[in-house]
């Protein structure tokens, strides 16, 4: 189905993307075929040839899979997605469409702990060079550019402390120096956030998380320009199969048609719950945009629709303290996922973090009394009244 320029998100959400089958379905069909069959030998060397477009293999061709790209680029303001195994694929398969040996890359200090690693030991190993720089401090990233950059990279809002980048400077940056940026919007998604229209070349997700929003599958995806897609991502991904399976697309597609419900609900519940947390006796610091004054107040109106639905604290006393909280809630599930309808708490510094040496926890702000907050669609009072009670156990 052909969409309108004029179609709001929500439209976009339920109708792009949609390519009927002679069936007439109306929800979206799953192609769990791993090949498809061609008219003629002659139409298949065509195919592989790149002369005639089609359905060649589901490693790098599948309609389900299509469709769930065809609708994400939609939301996002892109010409093209590309639809990967996982978000740490989706960045795998960046670094490798637009890196070389000799390349250096920006990348702010406060990221997820695994694409620390991947920046910081595995591209390493083939000779890319990474510097990290603070999120928000501008002259950091300026000082740290190089002739040979050819990539910045960057969470905004952070995980898990929210801070927050300003795009369209970095993207000016970006271009003063010949480099791509690429911004992980797992945290906003478009519902909250379009990056691209603040200047970045390229978006990053972790489907898993919100673009999903049950929990359910594991994906990623990148949504960009055509020509960056089609002749820089696209290869890589059909040579070394960083594969999003067509079910997962499917799950993800149908997760695409409720985003916007589920952000506005999520960051509502998220506000109320921070605020809370704000103001009791045994938290010591609270970690959200609604709490936020000032330059970053500022900043974060002008970029982002609501406040996200990550909420990171620091409980009184030591990791001992965060634990015994951690262990006490009832409805909260003890998990290092987020973004899913039901609530999610796990403490940072000994999982999704980690993998980081301390001095490296300890410079992005990450404490062992940290405990950080998915806030899902349950009642919140249901689950201010879990925290209240957990956070006795401080």
């Amino acid at each position: 189905m052909a969409t309108d320029d004029s179609w709001g998100l929500d439209t976009l959400a339920c109708r792009a993307g949609v390519a009927r089958t002679n069936e007439q379905e109306h929800s979206e069909p799953i192609f769990p075929t791993s090949s498809f069959v061609f008219e003629s030998a002659e139409q298949a060397a065509a195919r592989f040839a790149g002369e005639q477009a089609g359905n060649i293999y589901s490693r790098f061709t599948n309609p389900t899979v299509r469709t769930f790209e065809a609708r994400l680029a939609a939301l996002e303001g892109g010409e093209r997605a590309l639809a990967t195994a996982s978000g740490m694929a989706a960045i795998l398969t960046l670094a490798l469409g637009v890196l070389k040996a000799g390349d250096h890359v920006v990348a702010a200090r406060a990221l997820f702990g695994t694409t620390v690693s991947m920046f910081h030991s595995v591209l390493s190993r083939f000779g890319v060079e990474t510097t990290f720089v603070g999120v928000s401090d501008l002259d950091d990233w300026r000082g740290a550019m190089r002739e040979n950059t050819r990539l910045m990279f960057v969470e905004t809002p952070s995980n898990p402390l929210n801070e927050v980048a300003d795009i369209a400077a970095l993207a000016e940056l970006a271009r003063a120096h010949n480099a791509l940026l690429a911004v992980d919007n797992c945290f906003c998604t478009p519902a909250l956030q379009r990056p691209l229209a603040l200047g970045a070349d390229i978006i990053v997700h972790s489907a898993t998380k919100f673009l999903d929003g049950q929990g359910r599958c594991v994906g990623g995806a990148l949504v960009g320009s055509a020509e960056l897609i089609d002749t820089h991502l696209l290869p890589i991904l059909r040579t070394c199969g960083t594969t999003m399976s067509p079910f997962n697309a499917w799950v993800f597609s149908k997760g695409l048609e409720t985003l916007s419900l589920r952000m506005e609900r999520h960051c509502r519940s998220a506000d109320r719950v921070a605020a809370w947390l704000d103001a009791h006796p045994k938290v010591r610091r609270v970690f959200h945009l609604s709490l936020a004054s000032g330059a970053t107040q500022a900043l974060a109106r002008r970029q982002q629709s609501g406040n996200g639905a990550i909420v990171a604290f620091e409980v009184a006393g030591d990791r001992a303290s965060a634990f015994r909280v951690i262990d006490a809630v009832r409805i909260f599930s003890i998990t290092a996922n987020l973004g899913d309808a039901k609530s999610t708490i796990t403490h940072p510094a000994t999982t999704t973090h980690g993998r980081l040496t301390d001095a490296q926890r300890e410079t992005v702000g990450i404490a062992q009394n940290l405990i950080r907050l998915s806030v899902g669609l349950e009642d919140v009072e249901d689950l201010i009244h879990d925290l209240e009670g957990a956070l006795q156990h401080a």
